[in-house]
């Protein structure tokens, strides 16, 4: 499968499991950056952001387990698509390509994998940030009543295998667009050729979409309890930026995740979901302020 390339990034395989390689675009010198990609995406959707940091980081975009051009292993249990072992893959790819300590940024999905992975990996993750998401234990609780109907495909993707997956690829571009539609507030932040990518790569990777999102109704709300019960909490720097979603929804954001993390600096944005594409300067200067922290 083809799609958009990062200019001057170069794309490698790296093997992180057995049966498993990710793919990676890599540019740039530098202190390490490494940016874990949303739904319904892949790693292109860095493509503006990690230009504007590989002039003094060396970045690396994997597509996660799962998605994109990375190797999508059937769901034999639980743990497969766990955000642990998804972490435990960008911690091993990064030490494929020389580096044993990084920054790490996610948005979406992936800012799920990095939570997981900034909690699970401290000597490795030296600063975190995070865009739109709650960690998933408070994801979970702050959906309730009428105002779930936003999150229904958390629902419909929890469920056992089958129906999902059988529902989903029954109109695999239908769905997948409704995302791309109603969570941007500038359509020309994804431009025809990247949509055209997202929706084939996403329609290509049903059933392990469905296995990641499985995971977090499930191992991964798991692995939140046993950290919140044991008093865990983020270790590096942390930022966090968000959609009011707090107001629409009825939760504190930055009281939620200020039980996660100490040093956290928390902000409310004006974009849209996808505020890499529609925003990408404001996220390379937060991603630049973070790493100076």
């Amino acid at each position: 499968m083809t799609h958009p390339s990062i200019p001057g990034f170069t794309e490698h395989r790296v093997p992180v499991d057995e049966g498993v390689t990710l793919n990676a675009a890599v540019g740039g010198t530098g202190s390490p950056v490494v940016l874990l990609h949303g739904f319904p995406q892949t790693h292109v959707m860095w493509r503006h952001v990690a230009s504007d940091l590989a002039a003094d980081h060396t970045v690396i975009c994997p597509d996660l387990r799962g998605y994109g051009a990375s190797d999508k292993p059937a769901e034999s249990g639980p743990e497969v698509y766990a955000k642990r072992t998804m972490g435990r893959d960008i911690v091993r790819l990064a030490a494929g390509l020389g580096h044993d300590r990084f920054t790490l940024a996610g948005h979406d999905r992936g800012a799920l994998v990095a939570f997981r992975t900034a909690m699970d990996h401290p000597e490795t993750v030296s600063h975190a940030l995070f865009l739109d998401i709650l960690p998933t234990l408070d994801m979970w609780d702050a959906l309730h009543g009428v105002s779930a109907a936003v999150g229904f495909h958390l629902y419909l993707m929890a469920q056992p295998p089958g129906l999902p997956e059988r529902m989903i690829q029954a109109s695999a571009d239908t769905f997948f667009a409704h995302f791309l539609d109603a969570w941007t507030s500038a359509p020309d932040a994804i431009p025809a050729d990247v949509r055209a990518h997202y929706l084939a790569a996403s329609a290509a990777a049903v059933p392990s979409i469905v296995a990641d999102y499985r995971a977090s109704a499930g191992i991964d709300v798991d692995h939140d309890t046993a950290d919140r019960d044991a008093g865990n909490r983020l270790a590096m720097p942390v930022t966090v930026l968000q959609q009011d979603w707090g107001a629409a929804l009825g939760y504190h954001a930055q009281g939620l995740w200020s039980a996660w993390a100490e040093d956290l600096r928390h902000r409310t944005v004006s974009c849209g979901h996808f505020m890499a594409e529609e925003d990408p300067r404001l996220i390379a200067g937060e991603i630049r302020a973070l790493v100076c922290r």
